[in-house]
Formats: structure tokens, C-alpha cells, sequence
């Protein structure tokens, strides 16, 4: 049975942040994710953490002015500087939150300058990052983002991702496989998972279309998941979708498919 984590940005919404964390205990999760934990205090969620006995297996480097449209800042020559202090802060709240996975959003394609020294500059960043990480054993994920969702992301695919694992080269450099935007980009959704899984620690679901709860859409959850058992994904299975119509009411996929937390 997989290691279901509920992500605390798309599930519980109907309250507050800091309350989701005692509604994932009471839905009977064990693990939970959280995009961007630094507009609140540490010490905040680690109470919230802590109480709840719920383990954070996940969450994002910083990645710019999110409401502004950013997606991420690892492939710009200017904010460089601004990368690695984020990675510095995102050491601190894993060491404090007891988190062995950080994830990397690259960031869109500039318009103003080279595709090829933004791919130099994430590079850089990336390979950056996985040091300063592994100095704590912490692993440093990337991801892929659908074309459709965000026009101009520079990684759209799996193969785009484990391309630049493959440069960089770090032991502790793994993809993030988000089944939601491979279907949306690349479909082979088994068959990727197959050839890559020693390079994959960390999945997340969602439908397509609408990025609802599984069961939803034309993705076969029931087969997948059991396939990646079938394989021996040790890793999470993180729920980050839309939840329809509403948090609790969207669990009901867990039985229709065959499934328990």
C-alpha cells in the first residue's frame, strides 16, 4: 500500500493553514507536504508538526514572487545570489522540520537572455544546491511542469529532468514525478516509472482533467498505484489535487479504488 501525504496547499483548504495540519491527522494521514513553508513562523508548524505526530516529507526551495507569476529563479544569471540564500533558508526549516526532501521548481524560460546560459545557470544552481543539501543528507528533487498549466516552464518533461541529472551528477539529486503533468505532457505513465524508478523519490497525483482526486479522469489510479507496489516504490504518494467537491467528500476515491490510508 503506498505512503499516502496529503499536500496542505490543495487539501483542507476550507481552514486555515496552521489548522490543516490537525485536519490531516483527524482524515488519518501520517504524512504531509507543504509547497512554501516560509511566510510563517518555524516554530509555528513545527508545534503543529509535532502535536499532530505527523511526519513533513516535503517542500519547495524558495521560487521568487509566486503571486507575481514566478515558477522559480534557478535558471536566471541575475538572481544567483537570491538562489543560494534560499537554499540556505530551506536548510534551516528542514533541519528544524526533520525534512529529507527539498524540492526545485527551475523557473520559466527568460525571454532576455540565451536559452543556453539559463540551462548553465540551473545547472550551477542545481549542483549548488544538491552539495549544500547532502551536507545534511537531504536530497534535492526536481520537477517537471506541464506546458498547458505553466506556458513557458523551462522542464516540461521526465526526460528533461533526468537529462540534467545526468549532467549535474549528484548522488542526491532525484525527479519528482507529478503523475498529473506527465499525463498532461508525456502520458507512459507505467513505463516511465519502470525505467526510472532508483532516480524517482517522490510522486504526486492528481486527475486529468480538471487535477482532481483520482477517479475523476481518464488516468487508471487503481492500476498505477498498484503498479508502483508492484515495482517497489518505497517513496510517498502525495496528494496534491483539486479536491471536488470538497476535502473530505473527495477521500471517497480511497475506497472506490481499492485503497486505505
Amino acid at each position: 500500500m503506498p505512503k499516502f501525504a496529503a499536500n496542505l496547499n490543495m487539501l483542507f483548504t476550507e481552514v486555515p493553514l496552521l489548522e490543516r495540519f490537525s485536519a490531516c491527522r483527524e482524515a488519518g494521514f501520517n504524512y504531509c507536504e507543504i509547497l512554501f513553508p516560509y511566510d510563517y513562523k518555524i516554530d509555528d508548524i513545527k508545534i503543529q508538526i509535532d502535536r499532530n505526530k505527523l511526519e513533513m516529507v516535503l517542500f519547495n526551495l524558495p521560487a521568487g514572487d509566486w503571486s507575481s507569476g514566478d515558477r522559480g529563479i534557478s535558471n536566471d544569471p541575475a538572481k544567483i545570489d537570491m538562489f543560494r540564500q534560499g537554499v540556505e533558508s530551506a536548510l534551516k526549516w528542514a533541519k528544524t522540520l526533520n525534512v529529507s526532501r527539498v524540492n526545485c521548481l527551475v523557473g520559466k524560460r527568460l525571454s532576455d537572455i540565451p536559452l543556453d546560459v539559463q540551462s548553465n545557470t540551473v545547472k550551477e544552481n542545481l549542483s549548488f544546491a544538491a552539495d549544500a543539501l547532502a551536507v545534511e543528507k537531504i536530497d534535492l528533487l526536481i520537477e517537471f511542469i506541464n506546458h498547458y498549466d505553466v506556458p513557458r516552464f523551462l522542464l516540461n518533461t521526465s526526460k528533461n529532468v533526468l537529462d540534467i541529472m545526468d549532467e549535474i551528477n549528484k548522488p542526491n539529486i532525484y525527479l519528482q514525478y507529478d503523475v498529473y503533468h506527465a499525463q498532461r505532457e508525456e502520458g507512459n505513465l507505467a513505463g516511465i516509472m519502470r525505467e526510472n524508478l532508483k532516480k524517482i523519490k517522490h510522486v504526486q497525483i492528481a486527475d486529468n482533467p480538471g487535477r482532481n482526486q483520482p477517479g475523476t479522469g481518464e488516468i487508471n489510479y487503481k492500476f498505477l498505484l498498484h503498479e508502483f507496489d508492484r515495482l517497489g516504490y518505497d517513496g510517498y504518494v502525495s496528494l496534491e489535487y483539486i479536491p471536488k467537491p470538497d476535502t473530505w467528500k473527495s477521500f471517497e476515491w480511497f475506497a472506490n479504488l481499492g485503497f486505505s490510508l
